[in-house]
């Protein structure tokens, strides 16, 4: 366990090794779960303000959806997450499927097309790295938790490219958390390797 501030971190956020792998897994994690994407308080804001432009990419079954249950729901469990279609925790609404099969976000797809300031719900940017609240005080454990099967060809192509966790999620961490947290969690990472 790494102890950063008031973070503690699972010792796999350095140790393994993981690269999205697109081509292979689809974007399954915008379909495969138990809930939509868990949201932070802030983002609730940020959907509303950005909603209409980012309309347009979303399918006539999302829109409609999003009509019957609003741009986000409360879960007993995960507490603000994005819709899903369905009843069960299927695609996410903001989910957009291609030709090719694979799916993307709405809301990043906007991003990168320059139409809006924020990339995605920071539970979507973190993954693998899942942030849970502590019960009982002002902390947070970051866990690595990929999909046993869907995350498969990720943790093969991160172990042939030799990219860490923390690596290949470097962007969302320092979104999250902040630059300074990043560089002590990689000196952290360095030490252990220099140690070895």
């Amino acid at each position: 366990m790494i102890v950063i501030d008031n973070k503690l971190i699972s010792d796999d956020i350095i140790e393994k090794q993981f690269i999205c792998d697109l081509a292979k897994c689809k974007g399954g994690c915008c379909e495969e779960g138990d809930a939509g994407a868990p949201l932070e308080d802030e983002e609730l804001d940020t959907i509303l303000e950005v909603f209409e432009t980012v309309k347009p990419y979303l399918s006539a079954a999302s829109l409609a959806e999003i009509e019957r249950k609003g741009k986000y729901t409360y879960h007993r469990e995960f507490g603000w997450v994005t819709p899903t279609l369905g009843s069960d925790a299927e695609i996410c609404v903001y989910g957009i499927r291609g030709n090719d099969g694979v799916i993307k976000c709405a809301f990043e797809q906007a991003y990168y097309d320059g139409k809006i300031p924020w990339k995605k719900p920071i539970s979507c940017h973190l993954y693998p790295i899942i942030a849970y609240k502590g019960k009982h005080g002002d902390y947070e454990r970051l866990n690595y938790e990929p999909r046993e099967q869907l995350c498969n060809p990720a943790c093969v192509l991160g172990k042939k490219e030799k990219v860490q966790v923390f690596r290949f999620l470097k962007e969302a961490l320092v979104r999250k958390y902040g630059e300074l947290f990043y560089k002590a969690l990689e000196a952290i990472a360095k030490k252990q390797e220099a140690e070895k």
